[in-house]
């Protein structure tokens, strides 16, 4: 079973620069203006991140968008500016939208989908496109956190913590003028979108629905028996080289390691090609800041977000989604004191939800996306047509 796709996809595009926002802006603000009009044939627009400073072209029923933190520029105009993170924005057929469109026009409702620890922001594609057929009115931005995939070529100072993880993905929506209605999470995912909540605006200035998948808002419990050990993954991927002749060596190290075939092919979709001039020789390299990743895990561990659950913010509703076959990570005190959360943000007028995947691991998107995808639906309904 493949638990994501590659993540080493490149792309081109053309570079639309952004207006900057003020410094001191903490809150979400939409601010949209001119699109060309697509045809009404289109599934969906797939909107990505320009990721070198070549000449860029535009393919066929795709949006570009630039490198964030640019200023509009001309037709043609290629930008070369420095970015937050790299991203794709994956857009219903019914959105006729972009971040430099008319203001007077509000922005389409946008979900923010964030992966975990080792992961990237292909680990969402299918599920999004599948979500954005569905719901052709939204739109879904797909990031590579700090670290992880393309972002893990655009320096970033420290710490690499889970707050400052979720600061990168508020500083993206902010420059590219969404509102996100609501935020996926993956396991670490989870946290950086209950961190968002936590460090953004309050009341926040729409109603926002957040999902944390497979992970507690507090302690980090590590896999059981025959599961996947993230701390002690990590651990065994620095002491491999930072290039490696085939991805199936790499395979064979982790499964003699004790690591799960399925790990081990998650784990290589963060290898790429090098660039070798001599065909006949091929080499790859990692795609990640592993050292980055490590203290990301660090601090994954050592978080604690309960405030948010036991205090909800006006306007958020906080869901939770246990995987049935992950029961390591799920205390009972974490389930009774998410209960225990559940009557009183009904009492005092926010939110708070548990649910139940069935028949799923930790990898909830891999192991049953039908189901997430039933359960997920309810934050989108009302916005189908």
């Amino acid at each position: 079973m493949s638990l994501i796709s590659n993540c080493s996809t490149s792309y081109t595009a053309v570079a639309v620069k952004s207006p900057i926002l003020s410094k001191n802006s903490n809150s979400f603000s939409p601010f949209p203006f001119p699109f060309p009009r697509l045809s009404h044939n289109e599934k969906f627009n797939v909107s990505r991140l320009a990721l070198s400073h070549s000449r860029h072209t535009v393919k066929v029923r795709t949006i570009s968008m630039a490198l964030v933190g640019d200023t509009v520029g001309q037709k043609g105009d290629v930008c070369t500016s420095s970015s937050i993170l790299a991203y794709d924005l994956i857009q219903g057929a019914l959105v006729r939208w972009s971040s430099v469109m008319d203001r007077s026009l509000p922005d389409p409702p946008t979900a923010v989908f964030l992966h975990g620890i080792l992961g990237c922001r292909k680990n969402w594609g299918t599920f999004a496109r599948r979500m954005a057929q569905e719901f052709p009115m939204w739109q879904f931005l797909l990031v590579d956190l700090r670290c992880h995939g393309d972002s893990a070529s655009i320096k970033k100072r420290g710490p690499h913590t889970v707050q400052s993880a979720a600061l990168d993905v508020l500083k993206l929506v902010r420059e590219l003028r969404m509102t996100p209605r609501v935020l996926v999470g993956h396991s670490f995912g989870g946290k950086v979108a209950l961190s968002m909540v936590d460090q953004a605006a309050k009341p926040l200035a729409r109603p926002v629905k957040v999902w944390s998948l497979d992970a507690t808002p507090g302690k980090v419990r590590a896999g059981g028996d025959g599961e996947d050990h993230p701390g002690e993954l990590i651990s065994f991927l620095s002491t491999l080289p930072k290039e490696v002749s085939s991805k199936r060596d790499v395979v064979k190290a982790l499964i003699e390691q004790g690591f799960s075939n399925d790990v081990a092919q998650w784990v290589v979709t963060n290898i790429r090609p090098t660039s070798s001039r001599d065909s006949r020789s091929s080499s790859f390299t990692w795609v990640f800041d592993l050292k980055g990743i490590a203290e990301m895990y660090k601090s994954y561990e050592g978080t604690n977000l309960w405030k948010i659950v036991e205090d909800v913010p006006r306007g958020v509703h906080v869901n939770f989604l246990k995987a049935e076959r992950s029961l390591h990570r799920w205390a009972l005190e974490d389930l009774q004191r998410i209960h225990a959360a559940e009557d009183l943000a009904a009492e005092e007028g926010g939110g708070v939800e548990m649910h139940v995947l069935e028949d799923a691991g930790h990898w909830v998107h891999a192991d049953n996306p039908d189901g997430l995808f039933r359960i997920l639906s309810s934050s989108f309904q009302g916005s189908k047509t």
